[in-house]
């Protein structure tokens, strides 16, 4: 049965990003090993240990489709329309680009709801990851959330932008997590218990 998740890196203080929308101090476990790991774009592999590498291949196998918010869209400039988890994407956003027919593996939603459905349509058997703070925010609000991954690094940022931050519904319960050791990284699932 598919699922939707959402899957981070983040500091032991809580951040997927510093202020700047800097990540390069969260991201050093992605070339941490000796595995190779190809992505789903051939412009980017992983260096990675065993763990974390059998966890990226189970990611990229089962991930049919991506949600993620107009601002890390625009900061990567759409992933050149091939993310690297090698799914078809959706944008949540109520201003889409001018340019949105040149966009063949990404398409736009007016909000997290009709995202995450057009998703799904989209994901078929396959999971749904969701790859923004914020959607991840509004979906587990609106009961929308299956799981919650963690990967996370041991360092701390002290500022900058949450995973999970201005929930209108907490608190939200997760079941105990599954635990995978990496090299600088621990990566964390949770199910997220229904309300």
């Amino acid at each position: 049965m598919s699922k939707v998740c959402s899957h981070m890196t983040m500091s032991l203080d809580g951040f997927i990003a510093d202020p700047q929308d800097g990540a390069g101090e969260l991201f050093g476990w992605y070339s941490a090993g000796e595995v190779t790991v190809p992505s789903g774009d051939a412009r980017w592999s992983f260096e990675l240990d065993e763990n974390s590498a059998e966890m990226i291949r189970e990611m990229l196998a089962n991930t049919g489709a991506l949600v993620c918010g107009r601002r890390l869209f625009d900061l990567t400039n759409g992933w050149d329309d091939s993310h690297p988890v090698g799914a078809p994407v959706v944008v949540v956003t109520h201003r889409p680009p001018e340019d949105t027919g040149q966009w063949k593996s990404t398409t736009f939603a007016a909000d997290v709801a009709a995202g995450i459905t057009e998703a799904k349509g989209i994901a078929g058997d396959k999971n749904v990851t969701i790859a923004s703070a914020s959607i991840a925010q509004q979906a587990l609000d609106l009961g929308l959330l299956d799981e919650v991954h963690i990967s996370l690094v041991p360092v701390v940022l002290g500022a900058g932008i949450p995973y999970f931050a201005q929930l209108t519904r907490s608190p939200h319960r997760f079941d105990d997590p599954v635990v995978i050791q990496g090299s600088r990284v621990t990566h964390l699932k949770y199910a997220v218990r229904p309300r």
